[in-house]
């Protein structure tokens, strides 16, 4: 029941949903050091805040042209079939409800089978999807864990 990470720490997928708490902090520190975003602070009437944004906008781009193109012109119809850095983004995407941004700039009839797509993607049951065989249980694991939350 524990699964340890390459970076050496040991999850228990039972306690996941405790465990993503600080995911959104440690993700954006990556992101930072790697200078997609850069670290600002605003003003919001009383306090100020910490934001991250966009620094590298190349990158966002090829990101969300790679999602586009995942859900239709590369569709595999199958998650088990699809590269699993795009299945966890595409996870991580909807989590955070930017999803329908990354298709926004998509014509009518095209958006509405990328979003078809992903939501029959979206609605299967992780815990099914993560017993098949040549699953990636973690990502369906980090889904379920959104899921409930």
């Amino acid at each position: 029941s524990w699964v340890s990470s390459p970076a050496g720490e040991t999850w228990n997928p039972f306690k996941l949903q405790y465990q993503l708490r600080n995911v959104r902090e440690r993700i954006a520190k990556a992101l930072v050091e790697k200078g997609i975003l850069t670290t600002e602070k605003q003003n919001f009437l009383l306090f100020d805040m910490t934001t991250h944004p966009v620094s590298n906008a190349t990158e966002k781009q090829r990101l969300v042209k790679k999602l586009q193109e995942s859900m239709l012109e590369r569709w595999v119809n199958d998650p088990h079939r699809m590269d699993r850095r795009t299945l966890a983004l595409l996870v991580l995407a909807h989590s955070s409800d930017v999803l329908e941004n990354v298709f926004a700039n998509l014509a009518d009839d095209k958006y509405d089978v990328a979003m078809n797509r992903t939501k029959d993607l979206l609605d299967m049951d992780p815990e099914v999807e993560a017993a098949k065989t040549r699953s990636a249980e973690m990502i369906w694991a980090v889904l379920a864990a959104f899921n409930k939350s």
